[in-house]
């Protein structure tokens, strides 16, 4: 029965792992702003972008769905040569969808809240009860294999194997629910490392990254964008097209 016992939690262990599925960070191309057709120039600066309201290309560029979580992306290129360090406004950046409505952008920390809420959710999807599900199922298949080569009965078999599945899998079930937190985890610093917010954007520097708009927003027809000069104040509007 010890050995019966091992081999289950050994099968456990593989099916678990099988079926956890592990986040990596996704590095996303981009092109210089006059590359895009929609580039903008204003006081020696140069921005273009693109909108990633389609779920596909969402899902490749963060390695999950990030429009399930309420979210829509949109990537900026800005190349920086006014001689001064530039931060985009934020408050003073809208999204514009195709009937003409503006959207703001979400906050970097409400971007996350979002995103948190989503990631939670699927964390426990993947916690004890399925590891004992999965578990049951592994151990039942496996007491009938162990009925048929021993000569037992195999309904018992069958019973003993879902029981100790069961209890097999829940263990492996919460260890899968510690990974899942890694996983959480890695999703909001890769949300804080590729968002715009707040970033300061020194002279001559090429730099890109995203802003988040609401999901609610579905379409994207434009991003109308202010920008400041750290020094002076200076403000630069410009809208693109998306």
């Amino acid at each position: 029965m010890k050995a019966i016992k091992k081999i289950v939690l050994f099968i456990l262990v593989a099916i678990q792992i099988a079926g956890c599925t592990s986040y990596k960070s996704q590095y996303v191309a981009f092109r210089p702003p006059e590359a895009y057709s929609n580039m903008q120039q204003s006081g020696g600066i140069s921005i273009g972008g693109a909108s990633f309201a389609n779920s596909d290309l969402a899902s490749e560029a963060f390695g999950f769905d990030i429009l399930a979580t309420g979210l829509l992306p949109v990537q900026l290129v800005i190349e920086n040569k006014s001689g001064r360090q530039l931060q985009i406004v934020t408050d003073q950046t809208f999204l514009i969808d195709k009937y003409g409505g503006y959207w703001q952008v979400v906050p970097n920390n409400v971007a996350i809240n979002r995103v948190e809420g989503s990631t939670q959710l699927a964390a426990l999807g993947r916690g004890a009860g399925k590891g004992a599900l999965m578990g049951a199922a592994g151990g039942a298949l496996l007491g009938a294999a162990v009925g048929i080569v021993t000569g037992q009965n195999v309904g018992n078999a069958v019973g003993k194997g879902a029981v100790i599945g069961g209890v097999g899998g829940a263990a492996v079930g919460t260890a899968s629910t510690a990974t899942s937190t890694d996983r959480q985890v890695a999703i909001l610093n890769d949300i804080r490392s590729k968002g715009l917010e707040g970033k300061a954007i020194p002279t001559e520097f090429l730099s890109n990254g995203f802003l988040f708009f609401p999901a609610e927003a579905k379409t994207t027809s434009g991003i109308r964008i202010q920008i400041r000069e750290l020094e002076g104040g200076q403000v630069h509007n410009l809208q693109l097209n998306l």
